[in-house]
């Protein structure tokens, strides 16, 4: 064909500046037979990963164009097309099978944050809160997007209508960092916490490397975009850390409630003194709690607590709340592995004498738990995530100043947690075993804790002054 050559050349990028000196821009020039082309890119990776498609292209023996000076197998006629609405939809239908009913909900918040930069028009746009209701509950989630109430379903074909091709992000680089920054932020417009900022490009990269797989991009555009993540160096925050005495006064404030909170005890306590995370300690059954034996008191004959005798939990799964919508059960919870352990791996914790007489209690009353469940709600189903999260707040409220109530100070049930490792940190036992028994690795469990341990600065100065004494 007389439009067709394999006489093809690539040139060196070329590194070029504005009048003014201060706009840099890299530019990719090649031949075909006898014309030259030339394309600018704003960042050098851009330019780089261009010209290496050329490159490859060209090895491979592929035909170009002479019309349009890029090989044949580019042609715009030739992939297909998507809205990006579509595409959002496809995608988290693929990932949903396989996904933790969790890690559906982060990529339904991802592609929600994502596709306002995707807009086609502001016509007829429904209010920003209801489109990404829609997109966050129906849209974007797999299981539910026929169930969509007429309302939701309007806000879901304006945005299927109105919505660019995925094919967009090809030559625009100004697009894909668009795309990148609404995933990146919340509804007003600001940066999002760091963490939520590398899970979002983590998982919007994820799905373009499925639109080339799918052959609606030739490459991922993010992966050339030059871009600095948020430092995310999360660390307990010190001031959330209880001390004993007022771990043991939130355990009595919660006892006192009614009807639900003797149930709630050893739940909580759970937490505080065997580092449990609350989907771990929901989870627990009668099994995977081995309590000492009772000795028999020689002078009553009666069979008594031992005071130092220590037990043992043995962890196998666990049952992050996710909320109905996400569940493939249609339950709140989806019972999971451990976190960080593959599926059928345990974990030890032991327990010490105080949490053996709380669960000793606990298991004497409660002790028709569905299943073998410790915790359970007043009606024996399931015990409400909306139950431990309202009692824990009316504890903090009885327990705490007005000042401490308004700090950091256990805002969460989660922070029990925390204070059990710092204190097994502080009380001297090795980095490994803590980080064995609270479920981490030893370097995740120094980096988050490090502002825990007390005592180090202190002991440092001392070596310090013992090492340069006279």
């Amino acid at each position: 064909m007389k439009d067709l050559t394999y006489n093809v050349r690539v040139y060196a990028i070329e590194t070029r500046k504005n009048a003014a000196g201060k706009v840099t821009s890299y530019r990719v020039a090649w031949q075909t037979t006898t014309k030259t082309w030339k394309r600018s890119f704003k960042l050098v990776a851009q330019a780089d990963t261009f010209r290496g498609a050329l490159l490859t292209a060209a090895r491979n023996g592929e035909a170009f164009s002479t019309l349009t000076g890029e090989p044949v197998s580019w042609a715009r006629t030739d992939r297909p097309e998507m809205s990006w609405y579509d595409f959002a939809c496809k995608f988290a239908d693929m990932k949903w099978k396989n996904a933790a009913a969790k890690y559906r909900q982060d990529i339904a918040r991802a592609l929600t944050a994502a596709t306002p930069a995707m807009y086609t028009t502001t016509r007829g746009k429904p209010e920003d809160r209801a489109l990404r209701s829609a997109m966050h509950r129906w849209g974007f989630n797999t299981k539910q997007r026929q169930q969509a109430p007429e309302e939701a379903a309007d806000t879901l074909r304006w945005l299927a209508d109105n919505t660019k091709s995925i094919s967009a992000l090809i030559d625009d680089a100004g697009l894909v960092r668009d795309l990148l920054e609404s995933a990146t932020s919340l509804l007003d417009g600001t940066r999002a916490a760091p963490s939520t900022v590398r899970k979002h490009r983590m998982l919007l990269s994820n799905a373009l490397d499925y639109a080339v797989e799918l052959k609606l991009l030739p490459t991922n555009p993010l992966k050339t975009l030059k871009w600095k993540p948020p430092t995310n160096a999360y660390e307990v925050d010190r001031r959330s850390v209880v001390n004993h005495s007022q771990a043991k006064a939130l355990l009595a404030a919660v006892a006192a409630q009614q009807p639900s909170g003797e149930r709630l005890v050893a739940f909580f306590a759970l937490m505080y003194y065997a580092a449990l995370r609350p989907e771990e300690a929901i989870n627990l059954r009668r099994d995977n709690v081995t309590l000492p034996p009772l000795i028999r008191n020689s002078e009553t004959g009666e069979m008594e607590e031992h005071g130092n005798a220590w037990g043992e939990l043995r962890l196998i799964r666990a049952a992050p709340y996710a909320g109905r919508d996400w569940t493939d059960s249609g339950t709140a919870r989806e019972e999971r592995a451990l976190k960080h352990r593959a599926v059928g791996h345990s974990r030890s914790v032991p327990i010490p004498p105080p949490l053996v007489r709380i669960l000793r209690a606990h298991l004497a009353t409660f002790d028709k738990g569905p299943h073998g469940r410790l915790f359970y709600g007043v009606k024996v189903g399931e015990l409400p995530f909306i139950t431990y999260r309202r009692a824990w707040k009316a504890a903090r409220k009885t327990v705490l100043t007005d000042k401490e109530i308004a700090s950091p100070l256990v805002a969460r049930p989660y922070d029990l947690r925390h204070a059990c490792v710092s204190m097994w940190l502080n009380a001297g036992v090795p980095a490994p075993q803590v980080a064995e028994w609270a479920g981490h690795s030893v370097d995740v469990l120094l980096r988050i804790y490090a502002k825990c341990i007390v005592g180090q600065d202190e002991a440092a100065k001392r070596r310090i002054a013992d090492a340069l004494a006279d």
